[in-house]
């Protein structure tokens, strides 16, 4: 019997249930003895010309080692163009938490009253802080640029798109800005060895790509790096290894002449790490009043924060505008827009939430403006099984889909018409508490940045096995599931196989993990050199049986060699293969670039109570079908499902991060960022079922961000679904107490 496709505990979570994991800020390394603690001097204004800075009073203080300025750093820059980050602040500062100075004292406690010392004079400047204001390019961040507009793509529309349409609807949707706040915050230890190498001991989703980075800013070759990742307290996107902080750490160890340590507070997290989502969509939806949608049009603006670091999100907006719908017209815009805001980059998801939450909201409004309900419009557009693989009209390739199926699994299992007579009950008794039901229809591009991932497995002398990924799990459980793949092909129990990441120098190529790549493309990856060692293993077996290597078989069952149809006779266990073979003849080392992007789908009904006294929402309950192909662990596999509705519920819900008119941020704060907790979450009904891709050897796609893809919107639709026979038409995320309680109040008025 296969392993594959058993609910299997994961083994990683021994370690970390019973004495913890080791994360950067509980190192204990012979190389960082000595080691000197760092914290950055941030802005704490949004937008102002460095006038000066005074450090003297700072290198008084007790325990300062140094204080670096722009000044002091003599490093090339390490961005081109008119928009590039300087290393430290040099000159103007664009956002709050911009770093301005660096702090080194001998001991960690000493940080917070040095850094209190730097003075630094700012003679402020007007805030851009909106998209609407940098449109109005009033004031401009980067005048060389002569706008606020950093990139601009589509746009040529046709004016005659929406002629032959009976309803055109259009509304403009806001898709808040929010904080991926993991719960380890970001973290670096940093020490150059006596043969010139530094070692970063980094939290971070891509070791190889952070080595890439750090030695570019550094000026040196990347033999001189090396990253080691130990756990990893979450990233969600935001630690893909764009920051500044480490090259600067990594400058500073080797001008100290000391290690380094440096670990950011919950604050400097909340302002200054990268923050996710911030759109503004203009969707504008036609076609005829049975529900056949014939044109759709997105308009993205992306703010980007002070400096673009990523502007490749509105563009994969763009590619899944259409969504799971065969529409005859889509036309999509975007523009990149910079602000005095914290930095944009990539939050679970990175681009494809924004584009499902446009088109399934605007597919609530369509449906809401011909009377007709929204499961039924949906159905009507659906892409069909039979037209698949697909391609959109913006360029995406689908595999392979059952859209109408996943929906209606969907309604059945939750009780769909029974819900809406239960919704019509309390609107005709006049209940003040309304029920809402949110829909949302999904597709989404998994291991869609084109690179591909190294594996390599290794039998050793003892029968044992250990396999390196390029793929860097942090907290999916991604470790078992490889151990689960090998334990299939080779026999070998799990307590006797090894899964090791995470260290540029064991694994010197790789890509790292995001965009739900790891499996499908790191998976892929160790099974290729699996099946490699096997079939050497299979002519060494071979020799020992006396039979020819076509009739020797491999019994997973019992991880050994046999004869064919012999069963029963003489066999070769892997550890007698192990020491027949020559010095790594059992070993192979591959790189995998075969697989193309996969599209995962799944379709999520969500089911809310609003308080029309009070606008307090509760979620009462969330069906969600997520389709990502065969599932190695289904435990692991609900484990990421859990996770990402969790965390698209709270977009729709509680979480933004806001800033006011002068670029300050106003949920700085947990005690102001409203993270979830179980206590605002329904227990999760999940659906399962699984269709395959073909675009890479194990069947599989991602499923890392899917839940959260679908549960945002399908949350959002309930909400205003539960509003809608009060006048209210649509309101943004979040659906807090107050927004909710004023969009009731605007629509009676307007009544």
């Amino acid at each position: 019997m296969s392993i594959v496709g058993t609910r299997v505990v994961r083994v990683e979570d021994g370690t970390l249930i019973t004495k913890g994991g080791t994360y950067v800020e509980d190192l204990r390394h012979e190389a960082l003895t000595g080691a000197v603690h760092a914290t950055f001097v941030r802005s704490p204004v949004a937008h102002a010309r460095i006038t000066s800075i005074d450090t003297s009073e700072a290198l008084q203080a007790p325990g300062v080692v140094a204080v670096y300025t722009a000044a002091d750093i003599d490093l090339a820059p390490g961005q081109a163009g008119p928009v590039a980050q300087p290393w430290l602040a040099d000159g103007v500062v664009r956002y709050v938490g911009e770093p301005v100075a660096l702090v080194l004292t001998e001991q960690r406690y000493q940080l917070a009253d040095a850094a209190e010392l730097v003075d630094v004079d700012y003679d402020p400047l007007e805030a851009v802080a909106s998209i609407d204001a940098a449109l109005a390019d009033e004031t401009l961040l980067f005048p060389d640029l002569g706008s606020n507009v950093a990139q601009v793509t589509g746009g040529e529309f046709d004016e005659h798109a929406f002629d032959d349409c009976e309803v055109v609807v259009t509304e403009t949707i806001v898709n808040q800005r929010v904080a991926p706040a993991p719960l380890e915050v970001r973290g670096a230890a940093l020490a150059w060895g006596e043969d010139d190498r530094l070692t970063v001991w980094l939290s971070t989703q891509n070791p190889q790509l952070a080595r890439t980075i750090i030695a570019l800013g550094l000026g040196v070759g990347e033999e001189r790096i090396r990253i080691v990742t130990p756990d990893v307290g979450g990233g969600f996107g935001a630690k893909i290894g764009s920051d500044p902080e480490p090259v600067v750490l990594g400058w500073a160890a080797r001008r100290a002449g000391r290690p380094v340590r440096w670990t950011e507070t919950r604050s400097e997290n909340l302002t200054a790490m990268t923050h996710g989502r911030a759109q503004q969509n203009t969707v504008t939806i036609g076609g005829r009043r049975d529900g056949t949608v014939l044109a759709f049009r997105l308009e993205v603006v992306q703010d980007a924060g002070a400096y673009p670091r990523t502007l490749f999100l509105p563009t994969l907006t763009e590619l899944m505008a259409s969504g799971v719908y065969h529409f005859p017209r889509v036309e999509t815009s975007s523009k990149g827009v910079v602000t005095n805001t914290t930095p944009i980059s990539a939050y679970r998801g990175a681009g494809r939430p924004e584009a499902t939450a446009a088109i399934e909201r605007a597919m609530d409004l369509f449906a809401a403006e011909i009377g007709r309900d929204p499961a039924e419009v949906r159905r009507t557009n659906f892409i069909r099984p039979e037209e698949f693989p697909y391609q959109t009209p913006t360029g995406a390739s689908y595999d392979t889909g059952e859209y109408a199926a996943a929906l209606d699994r969907v309604l059945e299992a939750g009780g769909y018409h029974q819900l809406r007579a239960e919704q019509a009950r309390r609107r005709e008794a006049g209940e003040p508490v309304a029920l809402g039901l949110g829909l949302a229809a999904y597709v989404e591009i998994t291991g869609g940045d084109g690179g591909g991932e190294s594996g390599r497995v290794d039998v050793n002398p003892d029968g044992s096995l250990t396999a390196y990924t390029g793929a860097s799990p942090h907290g999916q459980g991604l470790g078992t599931s490889l151990m689960m793949l090998l334990s299939d092909q080779f026999g070998i129990p799990l307590e006797r196989i090894t899964v090791r990441h995470g260290d540029t120098d064991e694994v010197p190529t790789g890509v790292g993990t995001f965009g739900s790549r790891s499996l499908q493309l790191g998976g892929s990856a160790v099974r290729r050199a699996a099946e490699t060692v096997i079939e050497r293993a299979r002519a060494l077996a071979a020799e020992m049986l006396e039979a020819s290597p076509d009739d020797v078989v491999l019994d997973t069952d019992r991880g050994a060699w046999h004869v064919r149809g012999a069963p029963s006779s003489a066999t070769v266990g892997w550890a007698d293969v192990a020491a027949r073979a020559g010095d790594g003849e059992l070993s192979e080392d591959v790189w995998y670039d075969e697989g193309t992007p996969t599209f995962p789908f799944g379709a999520h009904l969500a089911v809310v109570e609003v308080d029309t006294l009070t606008g307090k929402v509760v979620l009462r309950r969330i069906v969600a079908l997520d389709d990502a192909g065969p599932v190695v662990n289904p435990l692991a596999f609900e484990g990421q499902r859990h996770g990402g509705l969790g965390q698209g519920a709270a977009q729709a819900l509680l979480e933004v991060m806001s800033y006011d008119s002068d670029g300050n941020p106003t949920t700085a704060t947990l005690a102001d960022y409203s993270f979830i907790s179980a206590t605002e979450l329904p227990d999760f009904e999940l659906l399962h079922m699984a269709t395959p891709t073909t675009r890479n050897a194990l069947g599989v796609k991602g499923i890392g961000e899917a839940a959260t893809i679908g549960s945002t919107p399908a949350v959002h639709n309930a909400v205003v679904d539960a509003l809608a026979h009060l006048g209210v038409r649509h309101l943004d995320m979040p659906a807090t107490p107050l927004r909710v309680w004023q969009a009731i109040n605007d629509a009676r008025k307007a009544d």
